[in-house]
């Protein structure tokens, strides 16, 4: 099974739980990290627990010297220049106020005890278990149809939260350990380019879920954690890793983008496109932003259309593929009907059209109507 959108892993997980190899490609470095991760059944579970029973202790040792403590009901009181920061090209990247000084000091005194200590093949357990709590307790942010910030927190336990998700890991580990010896792969690489990575006529079902064209800019989502794990250093990393996305939204489009060229024989996907740009016109709308949404539209389609002829190289004849795709209406509220223009794609480049089953409904934040998620399903018989 491969995944050409792997996110996180979770369609690599449940393949390697049911003991079926699988293909992962992913774009965005944090999200690779995090599937790589994840499909690592190797660890003893027992000699995980010494290794963070030990970074535990360093970390606590390191607050402790500078007078602070891991839990938050002890008064923590420090100079805001006694705390560490990230470096000002980092800080730039991310959403003001993402995370406050004192939980983001405490975050990055747990990492350096976790760079310090012995790798012991744990190091990536270790860094991911922080990736999650540096979001879901230490962070500022909150999560709706975009990642925005909430209210601040002057403090919080990061220590604590982090020795749980890696108890929680060690128990996994000993629940899913027979199915370590199952493959599971992932690259960073461009899905658009997939057969520049996964080997010719190895794939016999195809899973995943990619972006829907919208104005969600998905490499926000996961902004904080990339900065301060490393994988972003600067705007020109950023940048880098942007343009090997599928165009998605306005704040990933660039001047020598031409996917568009990629969908010339789909005229649904014009016309749509066409009737969102007399949309912006008819509203006398002028922004850079809204000027893209025609664009974005053309782009997106023309970046899948890509992707699925890539894939025609990498497909084993008769295999089957499933994509979750969803309508929307971001663009001046004119539908895009993402499974059936996805279809049209998909047919225009030889592939058969096997169905669009409806997966979920779930309400348009413009429009504030149902909008259909659905699982197009196909079939490559070609060679």
């Amino acid at each position: 099974v491969l995944d050409p959108f792997a996110g996180t892993g979770t369609t690599l997980v449940e393949c390697k739980k049911m003991g079926i190899p699988s293909l992962g490609v992913e774009a965005n470095p944090v999200a690779h990290f995090a599937s790589r991760t994840k499909v690592d059944w190797n660890s003893d579970p027992g000699e995980l627990a010494k290794y963070t029973a030990r970074i535990s202790r360093a970390a606590t040792r390191l607050l402790e010297e500078s007078g602070i403590s891991d839990e938050v009901f002890f008064h923590n009181v420090a100079a805001e220049s006694c705390l560490r920061r990230l470096q000002s090209e980092q800080e730039e990247l991310l959403l003001a106020n993402s995370i406050s000084p004192l939980p983001l000091h405490k975050v990055l005194i747990l990492l350096e005890a976790i760079e310090r200590q012995p790798d012991c093949g744990f190091r990536d357990h270790a860094r991911l278990a922080l990736a999650k709590v540096l979001v879901a307790a230490a962070s500022n942010l909150q999560f709706g149809p975009e990642v925005g910030v909430g209210k601040a927190k002057d403090d919080a336990a990061v220590i604590a939260p982090w020795r749980e998700g890696m108890r929680v890991v060690g128990e996994d580990l000993k629940t899913l350990g027979d199915g370590m010896q199952i493959s599971a792969e992932v690259f960073l690489a461009d899905s658009r380019n997939i057969a520049a990575t996964v080997p010719p006529a190895s794939v016999d079902f195809v899973f995943t879920s990619p972006p829907y064209p919208n104005e969600k800019d998905y490499t926000r989502t996961t902004r904080l954690e990339s900065v301060v794990l490393g994988f972003i250093k600067n705007k020109t990393e950023l940048r880098r890793m942007k343009q090997n996305l599928i165009r998605s939204n306005t704040r990933n489009v660039y001047k020598l983008d031409d996917d568009q060229l990629r969908i010339g024989k789909c005229p649904n996907v014009w016309k749509v496109a066409a009737e969102i740009e007399q949309r912006r016109q008819d509203l006398g709308k002028t922004s850079g932003f809204e000027r893209l949404y025609s664009r974005v539209t053309q782009l997106y389609f023309g970046g899948m259309a890509r992707h699925l002829e890539q894939l025609k190289l990498i497909l084993k004849p008769g295999a089957y593929l499933a994509y979750v795709v969803g309508d929307q209406a971001s663009y001046f509220r004119v539908l895009i009907r993402t499974g059936q223009l996805l279809a049209e794609v998909a047919e225009s480049l030889g592939f058969e059209v096997l169905g669009i089953d409806l997966f979920r409904t779930r309400l348009a934040t413009a429009t504030r109507e149902q909008l259909r998620e659905e699982v197009v399903l196909l079939q490559w018989k070609g060679t």
